[in-house]
């Protein structure tokens, strides 16, 4: 078991007013799963994700990844665990405009302490592993939105962190351009990442395997996703 959160409150105070933005959540996720936290907005989902990806604390309850217990963790140890357990992407990529897309792939990695001849490697192998072995000295604004999407993707990657933790990835996409981020996940997964999705769009959290659907702060629904054969076919064509 990677992750295990267990009666888990997250309350926010806004002026005279505490709002409980997360209820009693109890879950677990195991390595190489790939699942689809799904729920409308102000349902909690990027509440759940920000304690997920060790951006928030819970007001109350247990978050443990891989054994260890996080609220224990010190502000450092917490950005340390960041940076080499979690990858982050997001929607609108974060990529940094002046640097071109080996030095933003490079970031993680130099936060961390590794040499640069290490750092080049690395983030070179993550970029021809996404399919952008000839978009290495390419900056943000000369690439397409798709290809921004794979720097990001490859810069989450970067690290071998434990989890990759995408947020709503696909929202700054056209469709087709979205579905090729899609399949693009699948091969992660069946390389042995853990992928865990954060979307408010059936069809995009379709893509996986298991789908938890939060609602109001709880939640509701957590079920096998059994991909139809139009979702099959979709990346079976991108691949093709």
């Amino acid at each position: 078991m990677l992750i295990e959160i267990k009666n888990l409150v997250k309350n926010y105070v806004m002026g005279d007013i505490q709002v409980q933005a997360l209820r009693d959540i109890n879950l677990t996720i195991d390595r190489n799963e790939y699942v689809a936290i799904m729920g409308p907005s102000g349902s909690g989902k990027s509440t759940l994700m920000n304690i997920l990806g060790c951006l928030d604390t819970p007001t109350e309850g247990q978050y443990l990844f891989d054994n260890v217990d996080v609220s224990t963790l010190s502000d450092d140890e917490l950005s340390a665990m960041r940076n080499r357990e979690i990858g982050f992407i997001f929607q609108n990529f974060n990529l940094l405009p002046k640097m071109n897309s080996l030095q933003n792939v490079e970031l993680p990695l130099m936060y961390a302490g590794i040499p640069k001849a290490m750092r080049r490697e690395r983030a070179i192998e993550a970029l021809e592993r996404v399919g952008l072995a000839d978009r290495m000295d390419h900056k943000p604004t000369e690439l397409s939105g798709g290809q921004r999407q794979r720097v990001a993707v490859a810069r989450a990657l970067v690290t071998k962190p434990g989890i990759l933790l995408a947020d709503e990835p696909t929202g700054a996409l056209d469709s087709k351009t979205g579905v090729e981020i899609m399949a693009l996940f699948d091969e992660l997964h069946r390389e042995g990442n853990t992928l865990i999705l954060i979307t408010h769009e059936r069809e995009i959290a379709e893509y996986s395997r298991r789908i938890i659907q939060i609602r109001d702060g709880l939640i509701f629904s957590d079920e096998e996703n059994i991909r139809s054969d139009d979702v099959e076919e979709k990346i079976y064509k991108t691949r093709g």
